[in-house]
């Protein structure tokens, strides 16, 4: 999919922006504390033709990856309900709001409690952050939708899962990427703090290693790594969103 000249341009003048406000930050507090962006650039270059550096880089996409399918397919649902049903609106929402202003990631001694020190407590974890805010965006895309739709979908014989392709989910999809692009920095926080206790690798433990050893370079390496892994993420959530909700595009 090819991005818009002045997109790219925009992005290339962030980035270079970036890179300059890294620079002017090395030579104010010098290379032992921040890092020049082109040498750490070159030493991330250099990690990632590595296969031990491609093993955290690629078991922390996987853990991210597997975590925000979880929060999609039980926070969009849910969300959705809500939406749709006073009913369970009346009970969802009220638990909903008491438990959303708990930072989820206190919660991981808990989950490594029960489900154990493996990935399944940092991909629940993950998921449980992300879940969330999918679920109240969604809720509230729901909740607005205008019932004239519905109600001229009903009147012309139309069934409840009919009702919910033509009327709700057009409405509800746009929210879910609006949810997901907004949780996208929360995934990748929980994910570097959970993979920062109880395992040896992910870029969490890698980053924390590096710094625990004083290796202040190869740990601004891990740090642009855990970037590029959320950069990606927003740009594929970004072309997930142009491929289902193309009418927004047009």
């Amino acid at each position: 999919m090819k991005l818009p000249q002045s997109i790219t341009l925009r992005y290339l003048a962030g980035t270079v922006i970036l890179l300059a406000l890294w620079a002017a930050g090395s030579a104010a507090l010098g290379p032992e504390i921040l890092p020049d962006p082109m040498t750490v650039i070159v030493h991330f270059a250099h990690s990632m033709t590595t296969g031990e550096f491609l093993r955290h880089f690629g078991l922390s996409s996987l853990r991210l990856g597997e975590a925000i399918l979880v929060a999609i397919a039980t926070g969009f649902p849910l969300g959705l309900a809500f939406g749709m049903s006073s009913r369970l609106d009346w009970i969802g929402a009220p638990l909903t709001f008491i438990t959303l202003p708990l930072p989820k990631i206190v919660l991981l001694p808990v989950f490594f409690t029960i489900f154990g020190l493996g990935d399944l407590s940092r991909v629940l974890l993950i998921a449980l952050a992300t879940g969330f805010q999918i679920l109240v965006v969604v809720r509230e895309a729901g909740l607005s939708l205008d019932p004239a739709y519905e109600m001229s979908l009903k009147s012309m014989g139309a069934t409840i899962p009919e009702r919910i392709i033509h009327a709700y989910l057009p409405a509800a999809l746009p929210s879910l990427f609006t949810a997901l692009k907004a949780a996208s920095g929360t995934a990748m926080a929980v994910l570097f703090l959970a993979e920062s206790f109880a395992t040896d690798a992910g870029l969490g433990w890698f980053i924390m290693d590096a710094w625990g050893m004083g290796d202040i370079e190869g740990m601004f390496v891990g740090i642009l790594a855990m970037s590029v892994l959320g950069l990606l993420l927003y740009a594929l959530i970004g072309i997930a969103e142009r491929v289902f909700c193309r009418w927004q595009h047009i």
